[in-house]
């Protein structure tokens, strides 16, 4: 949608601009209470132990009054190394907010603005369409329109849009957070141990070496497309797992990785009967590969990297630019490295109840490669 010579960023700024103009300020505040808002902070302050920046304020001449503003994900500025961004709710706002004569500015200056008084009654109000709205949604595709959309580094960013369609995250962007600045560097730390650039650097060529997807799956996979070729069709379970055996403990002699071998062939094997049965998998088909998982996973490193400023934005065009071409080589389609993805996910984080995280991962997959807007189909893959 377009709004003059303005196009709207998000979903949620085409929301805000046509509840705008009906003058529908409970249109409003629901859409505030289904997005992100953010609120800009110096580095140095979010980087200081136990420091809590106070709401940021202006001065509104025109109208006469102080605001505090915040934006939606769309309408952030460009990536800047010393200036970071705090996600918050409307909700959180509500329950925090210092002043009763100050006014919330959302996107102030912007054909996606609203000014919203914050007296006691008001700010009840954004407490009920925060809790109506029930926050961010996740498992959506969320693209920015003034982001990548075409081209080597749209495609590589589409490499990565599992996790960013999981947690409802613009796909499409290397800007100024993947999440927010905070939660970016809490996911860098954990799991992935990473607190500085070169830390970054390792982890990223780790993945591109598809060195954490995992040993002993992907031997067992390679195992079955070795005999495939050489049978000219898919082999039965009982050749396969013959054939793991021979290459995985030829003497017998370790048991343990036998059992581990063999356990993931039955996952595996589970998960793809799974697949034909849900229509994502051809009947005959098999996913010979899990290295999407890494290269999914390098990308996404790679934005909480820029988000973190352990990178700066041309470093992380050219990180996700290296996914590209491993990918291509491994797969076939965007539906075979979507599959190879998740599989991994599955049987990596197969524990207590896998129903929930399946079905997740099924329409995850769906999205990606059913939605007219996603890359999937709108990106060729070669």
């Amino acid at each position: 949608m377009t709004t003059g010579s303005w196009a709207a960023p998000t979903h949620a700024e085409r929301q805000l601009y046509e509840a705008g103009a009906r003058g529908d300020t409970a249109g409003v505040l629901d859409a505030l209470g289904r997005t992100r808002l953010y609120v800009l902070t110096a580095r140095l302050h979010a980087d200081a132990p136990g420091f809590v920046a106070p709401l940021p304020t202006r001065r509104d001449e025109a109208a006469r009054r102080t605001v505090v503003p915040v934006l939606t994900e769309g309408m952030l500025p460009p990536w800047h190394p010393d200036w970071v961004f705090q996600q918050i709710t409307l909700g959180e706002l509500a329950q925090s907010w210092p002043h009763d004569k100050w006014w919330l500015a959302v996107n102030p200056d912007t054909p996606y603005a609203a000014a919203l008084p914050a007296r006691s009654a008001d700010r009840r109000a954004w407490e009920e369409a925060a809790e109506r709205g029930g926050g961010p949604a996740r498992l959506r595709l969320l693209t920015h329109a003034g982001g990548h959309l075409h081209g080597p580094v749209a495609q590589g960013l589409a490499l990565g849009a599992h996790l960013a369609v999981l947690n409802g995250l613009v796909w499409n962007q290397l800007g100024a957070q993947y999440e927010d600045y905070a939660t970016d560097v809490s996911r860098l730390r954990r799991p992935w141990g990473v607190y500085h650039r070169a830390g970054f650097r390792e982890t990223l060529e780790t993945l591109l070496a598809t060195r954490l997807a995992g040993r002993v799956p992907e031997s067992v996979l390679a195992v079955r497309r070795r005999l495939a070729v050489r049978l000219g069709v898919t082999p039965t379970a009982d050749e396969w797992s013959t054939a793991v055996t021979a290459a995985l403990d030829p003497d017998g002699s370790n048991r343990e990785t036998r059992a581990e071998a063999a356990w993931f062939q039955r996952r595996i094997a589970h998960y793809e009967d799974r697949f034909r049965a849900d229509g994502v998998l051809a009947p005959d088909g098999r996913i010979d590969t899990i290295a999407a998982f890494d290269f999914g996973r390098a990308v996404n490193v790679v934005r909480l990297a820029l988000g973190a400023r352990y990178c700066d934005p041309q470093e992380a065009e050219q990180s996700v630019l290296r996914v590209v071409g491993p990918a291509r080589q491994a797969y076939g389609s965007w539906a075979d490295f979507s599959l190879g993805y998740l599989l991994a996910r599955l049987i990596h984080f197969d524990e207590g109840d896998p129903e929930p995280m399946y079905q997740e991962c099924l329409a995850v997959h769906r999205t990606l490669t059913q939605d007219p807007t996603s890359p999937y189909r709108n990106i060729p893959w070669s």
